[in-house]
Order: structure tokens, then C-alpha cells, then sequence
């Protein structure tokens, strides 16, 4: 009986042993051999932003009204204008057809997407838009679209092709994004694998058919995070690309977006124009701002786009005779500097957004100081994007409360800006020596020589800007 109990577990577990390397084996090799698309992704940290982007600006094309005929063929003709202004990234609204049902208004929102895979018929062809891409390309400049992933139109291609795309009520019905207003759109649904799978393959077509250069990512927050960093990884396969979220979140950052939108400097701007914060507080922002991004983030300033146009009022209306000065301000802190088309024309009127309202160019008044701002910041290293660029250096004055100075610099290159952030005179004095060299003024073209003890006096909004490319 010993003998037969030893014997039995050892034939047994013999068994055991041959029995499972049978079956795990099959297991083992296909393992091994697993293509590596199935293999778990790997994300860079932070995102490979390109390289042209270092230096470069941005400036945002609402189709429709920029021109009568609001079409990709008539805003080509202005390439020439806005890559001697200092251009680099042409950001496009969406360009897709706009759903009908629910639309509001006559021609309906961009951002209600029929069709993920189409234009506009109203902007032309695809042969027109690839051809007005590579028309850009020529020019130096780059291609972002404006994508609109978190809804669709309620009678969207996928409504119909692919209705398990969508978040529906209890009764099956499709529903509008939670918490919002937008009754032209209806909510996709980012828990289904399909969902992401299907969008991830819309984006690589636009880059890969048309050679766009990346994407500005509609109220990206409502995005699941994972959805970007695949859709980054997937896009940065076939090109470098580089992605803009309107969203302002550190997160983004990590993975997926070379830049957010500095949504929360761009508020605080509106309010230091009406008084409503002083010049300390917005100093302190900006350093809590800089603290609560990775270093290598690029933040996009602006003192206008075409929500802030249409639904909050012109620059003129929030900012008042203060327009130039904080466009300085946008232009010269940290971050890149945005042009909404028609900030170059004074435009002084809020663009309809569901109906053709084109925007009255003129003689472009304010194209040369627009210039002037995009063109230092290509130019001169202490205003570039992200780490390239130098850190902000706050100048004490005499006259704090009115007035806020400060420099940026890289090695030789440096620029001093002065800015008085209200509507009374002010006359200050800065103790400076770091400051001690000869500039040039940015907006006379003048050579100007700082001395220990710099005095001037500025009137309500007055703004200077010097600076040296050793």
C-alpha cells in the first residue's frame, strides 16, 4: 500500500505536468508571436513636438466669413498676406458638412459634423482643400483642423451606419451632451471600444489623404484622456503632427498635446481691463499658471477666437482702448501668441455664427503691428514656445500698480517689454542694471539706449517694447 500510494501521485503528476504543457503550449507560441500592434502602446513623455513648431505662431480661419465667397479657393489668395504677417499654423474650423436636423440657424453651427469624412460643399471639393494644403505647404506655413470628437449631428452619417456609437437615454433615444445647451448635437459614447477605434481612423485620414499637419481638439475635457494619447501615437506614425486642446489641463500634456489653450490668462486679461484685478494678482496667476503646467507645455495666448467673438464681444468691447496693450501682453509672455482672422482689420464686429457674416477687411489697419509681434516671436529666441523660450523676469517700477514691466531672455537674446495696464498717466522710474545696452523699439524702429536709471512716462494703455539679438 506504501509502495502503491508513492507510485500513483508520481504517474499522476507526471500526467499533470504532460497534460497542461499540451495545452499551454499552443498558449506560449501564438504569445510569442503576437504581432506588435497587440502589444501594449507605448506613450512618449512628453509628445514629440515638431521642430517647426518651436518658433511658431498661430492664427485661426473661420471660413465662411472670411471672404464673400467663403470658400478654400478664395482664402488661398490670402497666403501671401498672412505669411508676411508672420504665420506659421493656420488653424481651420471644422470644414466638415453640418447636419440639418436641429440645425440652428440658417447654415448651422461647424461644429454640429455630418460627416467626419467629407467637406463642406459650401468651402468645395476635397480636390480644392488638398490642393489650398499643399498651396500652404508652398508657403511655409501649416495645416491644423479643428475636430469636433465628443458629439456629432443628430442626422450624422454614423447615426445611421453605426447608431451603437452613441449614448442613449432609457428609452434608446440619443441624447445631447450632458450638461450643455447644444441641442444640435448628440453625444458619442467613449465607453465603447468601437467608438474610439472608428474616430482614431477618421483623424489618420485627414493626414494621411491630405497631409494636414495635426489638430485642434474641440472641448477636449469631455474626451476620455486615453482616447488622445492613442489618437497622438496613432497620428505620429505616419507624420510628425502637432496637437492644440481646448481644454486646460496639465494632464494633456503628458502624452497627447503640445499645447492647451491659457483660457484662464485670457479671462483675467478681460478683467484687469475693467478693473476688476490688479496687477499683483495677475502676477501671481502667471506664476501659479507656470507652476501647475509641465515646463515643456505650450500654452496658447490670445486676446480673442471665435467663441470669445461671437458670445463674450469684440476685442474692442472687453478690452476698450487697451486692445493694443494686451495684445502685447499675449504676444510677449510665455506661450504662443493666437491671431483670430480679422484681428488684423480692427475688426470691430461680433461674427454671426450660423449665418454668412464675412468680415470687412478694408485696408487692414492693424496688420503692421500684428506683424511686428508675430515676427519677433519667430525671431527672437527669448520669445519662443515652451522650454525654447525664456523665463518671465518681472521689472520693478515706481509705479507698480500701473505698470507692468518685465524682460524674458535666452543667451543674448532678450526683450524688455512695458506695459501701463490702466487708464491714468504714469510716470515711474526702474533701477535696473541687467537692463543697461542699446535695443531696438519694436514699433519705431528707433535704436534706444538704457541707462541704471530709465525714467519715462506713459499715457493710459501706452506700451513699449525693446529688444537685442546679440
Amino acid at each position: 500500500m506504501k509502495n502503491h500510494m508513492r507510485y500513483v501521485p508520481h504517474l499522476f503528476g507526471n500526467q499533470i505536468v504532460k497534460t497542461l504543457l499540451l495545452w499551454l503550449l499552443p498558449v506560449l507560441v501564438v504569445a510569442s508571436c503576437a504581432p506588435e500592434s497587440e502589444k501594449q502602446p507605448e506613450y512618449p513623455t512628453p509628445p514629440q513636438t515638431p521642430e517647426w513648431a518651436i518658433n511658431a505662431t498661430i492664427y485661426e480661419v473661420n471660413l465662411r466669413q472670411y471672404s464673400e465667397e467663403g470658400t478654400f479657393t478664395a482664402f488661398a489668395e490670402h497666403l501671401p498676406r498672412l505669411r508676411d504677417m508672420g504665420v506659421d499654423i493656420l488653424w481651420f474650423m471644422p470644414i466638415h458638412p453640418i447636419g440639418e436636423k436641429e440645425r440652428k440657424g440658417t447654415l448651422g453651427s461647424y461644429y454640429s459634423v455630418y460627416d467626419y469624412l467629407d467637406v463642406n460643399p459650401e468651402f468645395g471639393t476635397k480636390e480644392d482643400f488638398r490642393q489650398m494644403v499643399k498651396q500652404i505647404h508652398d508657403h511655409g506655413m501649416y495645416v491644423i483642423l479643428d475636430w469636433v470628437a465628443n458629439h456629432t449631428s443628430w442626422d450624422a452619417v454614423w447615426t445611421r451606419t453605426h447608431p451603437e456609437l452613441y449614448k442613449t437615454d432609457d428609452d434608446g433615444n440619443f441624447i445631447i451632451p450632458p450638461g450643455t445647451d447644444w441641442t444640435d448635437v448628440i453625444q458619442l459614447d467613449f465607453g465603447n471600444p468601437d467608438t474610439h477605434r472608428m474616430m482614431h481612423e477618421a483623424l489618420e485620414y485627414w493626414v494621411e489623404e491630405f497631409n494636414i499637419d495635426g489638430y485642434r481638439c474641440d472641448v477636449a475635457d469631455l474626451v476620455p484622456t486615453p482616447f488622445w494619447n492613442e489618437a497622438r501615437r496613432r497620428l505620429d506614425e505616419i507624420k510628425p503632427v502637432f496637437m492644440l486642446a481646448e481644454a486646460e489641463t496639465p494632464e494633456h500634456h503628458t502624452h497627447a498635446f503640445d499645447m492647451s489653450y491659457a483660457w484662464e490668462t485670457h479671462h483675467k486679461m478681460n478683467e484687469l481691463a475693467a478693473g476688476e484685478m490688479t496687477i499683483a494678482d495677475f502676477e501671481q496667476h502667471l506664476e501659479e499658471n507656470r507652476t501647475r503646467f509641465p515646463e515643456f507645455a505650450y500654452r496658447m495666448q490670445f486676446t480673442s477666437n471665435h467663441d470669445e467673438n461671437s458670445w463674450n464681444g469684440t476685442v474692442f468691447e472687453r478690452l476698450g482702448d487697451g486692445v493694443e496693450a494686451f495684445a502685447v501682453l499675449s504676444a510677449t509672455i510665455p506661450g504662443m501668441p493666437l491671431v483670430y482672422n480679422g484681428q488684423e482689420a480692427a475688426m470691430d464686429k461680433r461674427l454671426a455664427f450660423f449665418e454668412k457674416d464675412p468680415i470687412e477687411w478694408e485696408d487692414y489697419p492693424m496688420q503692421d503691428f500684428y506683424t511686428r509681434l508675430l515676427r519677433l516671436n519667430q525671431q527672437n529666441r527669448a520669445l519662443f514656445n515652451g522650454v525654447h523660450g525664456g523665463d518671465l523676469v518681472r521689472i520693478s517700477t515706481t509705479s507698480d500698480d500701473q505698470i507692468f514691466a518685465f524682460y524674458r531672455q535666452v543667451e543674448h537674446d532678450k526683450v524688455v517689454v512695458l506695459l501701463n495696464l490702466s487708464e491714468r498717466d504714469a510716470s515711474f522710474d526702474i533701477d535696473s542694471s541687467y537692463l543697461i545696452g542699446t535695443y531696438q523699439d519694436l514699433f519705431s524702429d528707433f535704436e534706444v539706449t538704457l541707462n541704471e536709471h530709465p525714467s519715462w512716462t506713459f499715457g493710459p494703455w501706452e506700451y513699449a517694447v525693446y529688444y537685442s539679438n546679440d
